[in-house]
């Protein structure tokens, strides 16, 4: 999932350096959520395996 937002964040950054705004806010629209619900399944990995361990 981080590697999707990665990429849309460089599609956003190349469609912004040619002036696409439309294409850009979008992409960077969507790289912003995918990488949120990144952070969000981490930190429940992170805190399902603190737990399992106890």
């Amino acid at each position: 999932m981080l590697y999707y937002a990665l990429v849309f964040l460089v599609v956003a950054l190349i469609a912004g350096a040619l002036g696409f705004g439309g294409i850009a806010g979008a992409s960077a629209s969507i790289a912003q959520v995918l990488f949120f619900i990144f952070l969000i399944l981490f930190v429940v990995s992170l805190v399902l395996r603190l737990l399992r361990r106890v």
